[in-house]
């Protein structure tokens, strides 16, 4: 269990999916709270662009935008529409720089495309949501792909499905990072019923 407080930096960015991004920041700042007077994580948001649409057309303002964010102790990148994050060099080059000095590195949903691009998940196993199994096979065939899994834990490198499995995974990230006690408060503060199993 680690006492020094961890920066969680979430990616967001046009037509990221809201869950995905909102999940994993609600799980992470609601174990900040109920931690006090401990202080487990500092969680922010790195944009894209000074302002993003998310999926649905929630407008975003980022914490933070590329480049100009602290450093990332836990990198989350969310899923979403990613066909035009995958073609931005500048992001995906953002993405292997952030995931090679943090501690974690975590994607949901389609967000494993972007950690794939990058470069993020050779020689690991990995999962996504059931619907983009079979393209992820496509675009990434040298990746292994867990389909039943809701996460995957490897090591520094977590995956997860979709959607509301980010939460679960972010839970397990708090767990892992905070101790189960703060996990299980957490997910008790948010009356959610946690699936801990992967």
């Amino acid at each position: 269990m680690d006492k020094r407080t961890l920066n969680v930096g979430i990616l967001v960015y046009d037509d990221v999916e809201v869950l995905d991004f909102a999940g994993p920041f609600q799980v992470f700042t609601t174990a900040q709270r109920v931690a006090r007077p401990d202080k487990p994580f500092e969680t922010f948001t790195v944009g894209v662009d000074n302002a993003v649409q998310a999926r649905g057309g929630l407008p975003i303002v980022p914490s933070y935008t590329l480049g100009r964010e602290p450093h990332i102790d836990v990198l989350i990148v969310p899923g979403g529409v990613v066909t035009d994050e995958l073609g931005k060099s500048a992001v995906i080059d953002w993405i292997a720089a952030r995931a090679s000095s943090a501690r974690l590195t975590a994607s949901v949903c389609t967000g494993a495309f972007l950690l794939a691009k990058a470069g993020v998940l050779d020689g690991k196993t990995a999962t996504t949501h059931w619907e983009d199994i079979d393209d992820f096979r496509k675009s990434f065939p040298g990746i292994p792909i867990d389909a039943e899994a809701r996460w995957v834990d490897e090591g520094r490198i977590v995956t997860s499905a979709g959607i509301s499995a980010g939460i679960d995974m972010s839970l397990h990230l708090v767990e892992r990072l905070a101790g189960e006690a703060l996990a299980l408060r957490t997910a008790r503060q948010m009356d959610y019923r946690w699936q801990r199993e992967p």
